[in-house]
């Protein structure tokens, strides 16, 4: 029976906690925790939050519970809120043993404030350390230590946690799954350099819980797994798997190292049909000097080759990472990497700006780079010996309008118009001339794009207007907006004049 964290009027001693970032987000780490607690489930439940919700609120409903004991996964992108919700639990019910998790209170001595506040960390892996501790509070024993470093277990000794996906998570939610754990690669940006190698699951028995799953109606599924495509075999058995079982609704999502797709790969990725695969694909540099600084392995020669490939073959949907403030990167450096990238046409470029993650090696070049963090998470890089701030910013905006006006692909036939030469330095003057118009990246409406397109584009950088115009045209009419483009765009020059000449009324 799956945790149902709406029965709150029966206690539990032990509440597994998180806050989510979105409510469609659903926490793997606790159902693996709750799926490892064995006798001790009967005692526990899952109650997840998102970071929107507000701690008094919070508070409410996971005391209501009545808990001896409340866990907490903390990561980068929660650890603010969660913070302020410990503190108030700590101020309302000091008795409650608060229990710290996850990547964000793992490295000490690098901590954030929240360690300070509960009562126990642990360390690393959980599924057997978290039970232990629960076992020897609840019969009242004194553990000998606040900190507790996290005991690795055998995957074929865990409790695999994928019956405790409720259908609420399966009809609403994104289901993680994981055929593996771990990665041999050392890129010193990621936590998952830290471990020794990557095992996987026994394949027969991660297919049952797969094949489990989807008889249960999910059709959704995304891997968190660092390398999907190391092992082939294992990887095939799996592509094969959904192959078999593909239906209209059914979507799943890998993350795959760029420079590895051999035939029997390809044999299986040309039968997936539209809309049916996506992959994350990790690019992050193209300069092999950088690569080499943080320890990446890639070839960069196979990666376009494969990239390339995925394209003209397959129906993939390809998200390809970039990270902006890498050590030894600089503006014109990074530019060329994102040309490369745009050359090889992914559905989307993610353009990510360097975080520092407690405990990754990366953090062995902060004094020789210069490089300086946000104190604040999630800890976004300011600048380098070669990145000034005012850059880093320039780049931050880049990346919000790329999402916007790029990886929405509702300007298939306006954005190369757009980049036709030189793609990242034409985006980057279109940027820098809609931010000195708009002065804001957010909540920027449609048709309010159309605009700004079109007036950007003509009034500011120069382009032919009636080829701008048909080019916008179709993209508006592949949009699903009413009306026409013509009368938008002469709405806003109206409005425009109008809120002119109230100005000069107002002088006068």
């Amino acid at each position: 029976m799956p945790p149902n964290q709406k029965n709150n009027g029966f206690q539990k001693n032990i509440v597994l906690t998180t806050l989510n970032s979105k409510y469609i987000h659903s926490s793997f780490s606790l159902r693996y925790l709750y799926a490892n607690l064995d006798e001790l489930q009967a005692q526990s439940t899952i109650m997840e939050f998102t970071i929107h919700d507000r701690s008094t609120d919070m508070a409410e409903k996971l005391l209501a519970r009545r808990p001896k004991i409340m866990g907490f996964s903390v990561y980068i992108w929660n650890v603010v809120e969660t913070t302020e919700l410990v503190r108030l639990l700590k101020t309302i019910a000091p008795e409650v043993v608060i229990v710290l998790g996850g990547p964000e209170v793992s490295h000490l001595p690098d901590q954030p404030e929240v360690v300070d506040l509960a009562d126990f960390v642990i360390q690393g892996p959980g599924e057997t350390s978290f039970k232990a501790l629960c076992d020897q509070l609840l019969h009242g024993e004194t553990p000998p230590s606040e900190h507790i470093k996290g005991i690795p277990k055998a995957l074929e000794e865990l409790n695999m946690p994928y019956e405790y996906y409720s259908d609420e998570d399966i009809k609403n939610r994104i289901l993680y799954v994981e055929a593996s754990r771990g990665c041999p690669f050392k890129c010193e940006f990621c936590l998952s350099s830290l471990d020794r190698t990557s095992k996987t699951f026994t394949l027969d028995r991660f297919l049952e819980a797969m094949d489990r799953l989807y008889q249960k109606g999910a059709r959704h599924f995304k891997f968190i797994d660092r390398t999907f495509n190391l092992k082939m075999a294992h990887s095939s058995a799996i592509l094969q798997f959904f192959l078999d079982r593909m239906d209209p609704d059914l979507t799943v999502h890998f993350e795959v190292i760029p420079d590895r797709l051999p035939d029997k790969l390809r044999e299986l990725l040309v039968q997936f049909p539209a809309n049916s695969l996506q992959f994350e694909i990790g690019v992050q540099t193209f300069d092999p000097e950088i690569q080499s600084l943080i320890s990446r392995r890639q070839d960069n020669d196979k990666t376009h080759e494969n990239l390339a490939w995925l394209r003209e073959n397959t129906q993939a949907h390809i998200h390809a990472d970039l990270i902006f403030g890498l050590p030894g990167d600089t503006l014109a450096n990074f530019a060329l990497s994102f040309d490369q990238l745009v050359a090889l046409n992914p559905q989307e470029i993610q353009l990510g700006i360097l975080k520092r993650l407690r405990g990754a090696p990366i953090n062995r070049h902060t004094q020789t780079y210069q490089m300086r963090y946000n104190p604040a998470p999630p800890y976004t890089i300011l600048s380098t010996d070669r990145i000034s701030f005012q850059d880093l910013q320039r780049v931050g905006r880049f990346a919000r309008y790329w999402d916007i006006f790029g990886n929405s692909g509702r300007f298939k036939n306006t954005l190369p118009l757009l980049m036709s030469t030189q793609p990242f330095d034409r985006f980057m003057q279109f940027s820098d001339l809609l931010f000195a118009h708009e002065q804001s990246t957010w909540k920027i409406a449609l048709r309010r794009q159309f605009v700004l397109l079109y007036q950007v584009l003509t009034e500011r950088m120069g382009l032919e207007e009636e080829s701008v115009f048909e080019c916008l045209q179709q993209d508006f009419d592949r949009s699903g907006e009413k009306g026409q483009l013509r009368f938008v765009l002469e709405r806003s020059q109206g409005q425009k004049q109008t809120q002119h000449n109230k100005r000069q009324r107002n002088h006068g």
